[in-house]
């Protein structure tokens, strides 16, 4: 007679004199104590040999759940495997199961930190916002609903922040599926504008000629630390990306051929061309540059953390911005705009539009020629360049003269 929940109910934990066995079909069956625990049981023959497999304990596995796994085992009993190695198998990689935060940090190291420049804001991210949630979760057991659980919450929030980690959390479970690691990625076809409702807008913050003034009077006057002073000047004057200037070290900079060259590890393109940009250093900057390296003496970078020798982090630009607020704020009783320090490099790339030709000003950028002229056009345009900062250092001193 084949089992029912009803005989289950009836017979758990009800005392009897002995042991007793029940059959089910296809081989399972369980077993009841005298103290009226239930155990349900797979009976097989393996190399000749009868033997049997405890699969669980009722109510923790129900009657529905006991033939699952039942027929699940017998199919591959009649390939030719034994039972018993199956469940050890299962149970090693359960325990063996790589956790969310484990597979993100073997990505991290693998992948993330050669081919990306910005791996520390990742890692950041995922440490703050993933990991406490469901880190220690097996990677592969993680549902779509649970990523997007976390990640439209974080759409609401910091719909920034949801982009670069699904971005991310997608390539880390791409890499884990052709290693094998995962069987599948749960958020395969998931992306930020249709599932998560995030609309990436273009940048159109730039300074006005009074926020230049307002910007550089406010750093010359506030009590911001020199070294920052100085960073945000450069990056003003040369429009280029924090974080080429982060990572810039003092022998990149040449003053008998005036000349900044920015390796490609530490420039955006670098990865795709293998090329350094090479930027010039016009009287005018130069002393600007050599302040600096003043400042960090005993570093071989241009810009380090406070009290430190390393390079400046990723981080620490980012107060920089609400420090000239908050002084304009109270001394000026100006309320600027909210900006970031990118969009130094955006009020620069707008003012040297009228300084000189807009494929020097998109080298000066460190942007990519287009089409054909990339293959073709190899000169480095530093006279042309050096000639447009010129022009622009004069009207920043024009626009910030006392």
């Amino acid at each position: 007679m084949a089992l029912s929940d009803t005989w289950l109910k009836a017979h758990h934990g009800k005392e009897r004199p002995r042991l007793a066995e029940h059959g089910d079909r296809d081989g399972l069956g369980v077993r009841v104590t005298p103290k009226g625990k239930i155990t349900f049981q797979l009976r097989f023959r393996y190399d000749g040999k009868f033997s049997r497999l405890d699969l669980g304990t009722y109510p923790q596995m129900s009657l529905k759940e006991a033939r699952v796994e039942a027929q699940r085992l017998r199919a591959r009993h009649e390939q030719g495997h034994d039972p018993r190695i199956i469940r050890l198998l299962d149970r090693q990689a359960i325990l063996k199961a790589e956790s969310v935060e484990s597979l993100f940090r073997q990505w991290y190291a693998a992948y993330c930190t050669k081919n990306k420049k910005g791996h520390h804001d990742i890692l950041r991210s995922f440490e703050l916002h993933v990991f406490p949630l469901i880190g220690k979760l097996p990677a592969e057991q993680v549902t779509l609903h649970q990523w997007l659980d976390l990640l439209e919450k974080q759409a609401e929030a910091r719909p920034g922040i949801a982009e670069r980690i699904l971005v991310n959390a997608k390539q880390m479970l791409k890499w884990a599926v052709r290693r094998k690691l995962v069987a599948a990625s749960a958020l395969a076809g998931i992306n930020a504008k249709e599932d998560l409702q995030i609309k990436k807008l273009p940048g159109s913050r730039t300074f006005s000629a009074d926020e230049i003034a307002r910007f550089w009077r406010a750093i010359e006057r506030s009590r911001m630390a020199a070294k920052n002073r100085l960073f945000l000047k450069l990056c003003l004057i040369y429009g280029c990306r924090n974080g080429e200037l982060r990572a810039a070290e003092k022998t990149h900079f040449d003053f008998e051929r005036s000349v900044w060259t920015v390796p490609p590890e530490n420039h955006k393109l670098g990865h795709a061309t293998g090329k350094p940009l090479l930027r010039p250093i016009p009287p005018g900057i130069a002393p600007l540059v050599k302040e600096a390296m003043a400042l960090s003496n005993g570093s071989r970078y241009l810009f380090t953390n406070a009290g430190s020798d390393e390079p400046m982090g990723t981080s620490a630009p980012l107060a920089l911005p609400y420090n000239v607020m908050q002084w304009l704020r109270r001394h000026e009783g100006f309320e600027m705009e909210h900006w970031s320090v990118h969009d130094l490099r955006r009020t620069a790339r707008t003012n040297f539009s009228t300084l000189t030709a807009p494929h020097i000003a998109e080298i000066m950028l460190g942007h990519r020629m287009p089409g054909a002229w990339q293959v073709y056009d190899h000169h480095d345009y530093l006279q042309e360049q050096a000639e447009a900062y010129t022009a622009w250092l004069r009207r920043l001193e024009s626009l910030t003269a006392p």
